[in-house]
């Protein structure tokens, strides 16, 4: 059995629970969805009291209404879900709204129809306004003029819903978009991606960028590596193209100092004999 707060903090129902169902007999379907056929509501009402759960009236305007036995809470969570993506996939129309004057000028039409241009190119519908004051109430085919221009301006994006129409003191007309509106599941995606392309964009201004200076240096130290891999190279072609007995002579060892000094003592000692 769920709780149910009272006062302000208790929520709208979303189906008639337990007692408050107002028929006499129900169809029942119990918890693991199988069909115990119709019932008075008061079994029923015990039939669920004896699971610890509630009897939803699911199908009120069934005959006889559907009841399920179900806990709430989990039957109500459900419902709300269920409307949360529906309304994600909803498409959802704004209506703007510009006025004009029958005397406007050239470079205010101008700046006015890029806004209706915009707003169409989004989705939304626009609602043209002509304001007449004084003596402009006895010339409505001025207003007349615009609307037809702006529409004939506008042709490429946009469907006339209601032509022009006088409204008092006002002649209005409505447009309407080619263009479809996006959802809220394809706006947020579309926020997503252009959010992982500022960030792209902002790590590369971050990178520091090299000064002439740094990429001279580099350049060079290139080239000297590349000299020295060409000098060792072609040591290695020489080392190998010598010939054998030249690699014997420089085998040889050299006599050493000792070897010298031993040789003279002995020219020495023979000189004092003599």
């Amino acid at each position: 059995m769920t709780y149910r707060p009272r006062g302000r903090f208790r929520k709208k129902e979303i189906a008639r629970i337990n007692q408050s169902i107002i028929a006499t007999e129900v169809r029942v379907v119990a918890s693991d969805g199988e069909a115990l056929g119709i019932m008075n509501t008061k079994e029923a009402y015990e039939l669920a009291k004896e699971e610890g759960l509630d009897l939803v009236e699911v199908a009120p305007k069934a005959k006889p209404p559907v009841a399920r036995i179900t806990d709430y809470g989990k039957y109500r969570y459900e419902h709300e879900q269920k409307i949360k993506k529906a309304r994600k996939k909803q498409h959802n129309i704004e209506v703007k709204e510009i006025k004009f004057r029958p005397k406007i000028g050239q470079g205010d039409y101008e700046t006015k129809k890029r806004h209706v241009e915009r707003f169409l190119k989004a989705g939304a519908k626009v609602k043209v306004t002509i304001m007449f004051r004084g003596r402009e109430m006895t010339h409505p085919e001025l207003g007349r003029k615009i609307l037809d221009r702006l529409s004939e301006d506008v042709a490429e994006h946009s469907v006339i819903d209601s032509p022009p129409k006088r409204d008092g003191r006002n002649m209005i007309m409505v447009l309407g978009s080619t263009i479809k509106p996006n959802s809220k599941e394809e706006e947020e995606e579309k926020r997503k991606e252009s959010k992982k392309e500022t960030k792209k964009d902002n790590k590369e201004v971050d990178k520091p960028k090299e000064s002439k200076e740094e990429k001279e240096s580099k350049d060079n130290k290139k080239e000297e590596e590349k000299k020295k891999s060409k000098e060792e190279v072609k040591t290695k072609n020489n080392e190998e193209a010598l010939k054998p007995e030249d690699k014997k002579e420089k085998s040889k060892p050299k006599d050493s100092q000792e070897d010298k000094s031993k040789d003279l003592r002995k020219e020495d000692a023979k000189k004092e004999d003599a």
